[in-house]
């Protein structure tokens, strides 16, 4: 079973006076197959947890591991390579090219993950549930703030990895829209036996999950476990 684990991670920004300690310690674990929600106020570590767990900074302690085996002390193109293939990434600021078209975005994952990919049926059904299949000759600049987090989160899809980190990812979405992407992130998690992993403060997102953290000023607790 795909897992990914944090293990008494703790992360430290600045010294002296301006030392801030954004994650205290934290014990963690994500599983294939769950959607796992971390929820917090602004400020509670969230972002840093996220970034962390899929490798794009390293814990000041403690340990990453991605099914037994430690993913922070890997750097470089074999990290990249890693990251590339197995997570899959939903930021807030949505990281969409402003050059290219929508469809063109899933093009230049085609470029750089060759292989792997979602197949075209599986691809147009994400396209359609998260409604936007009409979108896909317009740029980012024509999107409003919850078209691109949708967009957002179909590139992400579309690499089919093994994990899913969203950062939140239903921040600009209406009620209507906020269910539908929890279904679609519980369907993934469940049906294609992948661990998906939401930071958020949206609460709107709990019935959906199969594990729920709290997280507060750098320390987690587990609230809800099946």
């Amino acid at each position: 079973m795909q897992k990914l684990e944090l293990k008494n991670v703790s992360k430290v920004f600045g010294a002296g006076t301006n030392r801030v300690q954004a994650l205290d310690h934290v014990n963690f674990e994500a599983k294939a197959g769950e959607l796992t929600l971390i929820l917090g106020p602004s400020g509670s570590g969230k972002s840093t947890l996220l970034t962390i767990l899929g490798g794009l900074q390293q814990p000041t302690e403690g340990q990453v591991l991605i099914n037994g085996k430690r993913f922070d002390n890997q750097k470089g193109k074999t990290a990249d390579a890693f990251r590339l293939d197995h997570i899959g990434f939903v930021l807030q600021s949505y990281s969409l090219v402003s050059y290219l078209t929508v469809k063109e975005q899933f093009q230049l994952v085609d470029k750089v993950k060759k292989t792997g990919n979602l197949d075209i049926q599986r691809f147009q059904e994400d396209l359609k549930r998260l409604g936007i299949e009409k979108l896909l000759n317009k740029y980012p600049g024509e999107l409003s703030g919850g078209q691109s987090q949708r967009v957002a989160i179909a590139r992400a899809l579309y690499a089919n990895p093994d994990f899913i980190l969203a950062d939140e990812p239903t921040a600009a979405l209406d009620s209507a829209r906020v269910q539908e992407v929890a279904e679609l992130f519980k369907n993934i998690a469940q049906k294609e036996n992948k661990a998906v992993v939401v930071v958020t403060h949206d609460l709107r997102l709990r019935a959906e999950a199969d594990r729920i953290y709290q997280l507060v000023d750098g320390q987690i607790s587990l609230e809800k476990s099946n």
